[in-house]
């Protein structure tokens, strides 16, 4: 019982981590009204299978939630990939491997050819890094990555603590 008590609380940790990701880019977004690229809509997809991963855990703890917080480490590790990935492209080390980061293909012989080929809105290249802190050379896909890299850590750190505890006792 104790053992479910303990995995539920990593599963809120993990549900709020998620939260607070989406958050902070939804505020960067709708807020700041800072439009974010093709790559930085792909990078939200980790948080959301996060905070997925922290639900289940708190809906089901111990048979199904305790081994479902595992796959917290593959999701984690995804989101710190894509964020080198994008901090790569932002540094002009290799180019986006995403098409919509490219400019546009505009085709057509005519002019009411060409302005139909447009996208109808103006996407954010990939390559032009967004800082928050001004005078901080860090941009937000570096943020993101970073910051799954301290959600890694804290989640191995409890689950190193939570093994050490339970030897402890048994011992």
């Amino acid at each position: 019982m104790k053992a479910a008590l303990v995995n539920r609380k990593m599963g809120l940790f993990l549900a709020l981590a998620g939260i607070l990701a989406l958050a902070v880019a939804w505020w960067v977004e709708h807020v700041l009204h800072i439009m974010p690229c093709e790559l930085c809509l792909v990078e939200r997809w980790p948080w959301r299978i996060l905070i997925l991963i922290g639900v289940v855990d708190i809906l089901l703890p111990g048979a199904a939630g305790g081994p479902v917080l595992w796959l917290a480490v593959p999701v984690l590790l995804t989101s710190i990939g894509l964020a080198a990935c994008h901090v790569g492209v932002e540094w002009q080390w290799w180019p986006s491997p995403l098409p919509g980061c490219h400019a546009p293909h505009i085709s057509g012989h005519t002019m009411a050819e060409r302005l139909a080929s447009m996208p109808l809105l103006p996407s954010k290249p990939c390559d032009a890094p967004t800082y928050l802190i001004p005078d901080l050379p860090i941009s937000m896909s570096m943020m993101g990555g970073l910051y799954a890299a301290g959600i890694l850590v804290a989640f191995c750190v409890w689950k190193y603590r939570v093994a050490h505890t339970a030897r402890r006792i048994f011992y």
